[in-house]
């Protein structure tokens, strides 16, 4: 039996998404909870040489630390592969994005009201660049709950960047985050070019 063209199972369309945020912000974990796959993590432990390089106030009971990068994969429907990349959180590893970034259809920047400064070089780092993006609050136990447009306020977002609660050890949770992502940085490119939303 011959298949024409169109009989052919046709493959999803492969997206990059850059999960980034601060030091703790539970960018390893959101790519654990909802990759398909065993995700790939490139974290090493916490030793006293970070003592005075790495502020773990706020996170005192991490223990390790991503180095280079941690890497998942999901499928959404038929159409899309995303392929997941957590970025490290530490200044000293920011020369990394870079490269991460290269073909990346947007970002997730994951915020931790507990240190939610840290998310400000993110939220640079992608606005320069001019990366569509998401900031996805991670609802960690204990710390403080503030309404979605005080956090939009204290970070200076603008009102068409999406801004989402989030669990990001669940996976429904997290597949959310990305969904919204996926949509939002749809939406942009489908805007003539000099417009905004």
């Amino acid at each position: 039996m011959v298949f024409g063209r169109s009989d052919r199972r046709r493959l999803p369309t492969a997206i990059k998404i850059l999960i980034a945020g601060g030091f703790g912000a539970g960018k390893t974990t959101m790519v654990g909870s909802v990759s398909e796959t065993r995700p790939l993590r490139t974290e090493e432990t916490l030793t006293d040489r970070s003592t005075g390089v790495d502020d773990i106030s706020g996170v005192e009971a991490k223990r390790t630390t991503t180095v280079a990068m941690d890497f998942g994969r999901i499928t959404m429907g038929d159409d899309y592969m995303l392929y997941l990349f957590g970025t490290p959180g530490q200044e000293r590893f920011w020369f990394v994005w870079d490269e991460l970034a290269l073909g990346a259809l947007g970002a997730v920047i994951l915020a931790d009201t507990r240190r939610l400064a840290d998310c400000f070089p993110s939220v640079d780092y992608f606005e320069r660049r001019g990366t569509p993006f998401v900031v996805a609050v991670n609802c960690f136990e204990g710390s403080p709950v503030y309404e979605l447009d005080e956090v939009r306020l204290a970070l200076g977002l603008d009102p068409s960047i999406p801004l989402v609660l989030c669990d990001a050890r669940k996976r429904d949770s997290s597949r959310e985050v990305l969904i919204q992502l996926v949509e939002h940085a749809m939406k942009l490119r489908a805007q003539p070019v000099g417009t905004t939303s």
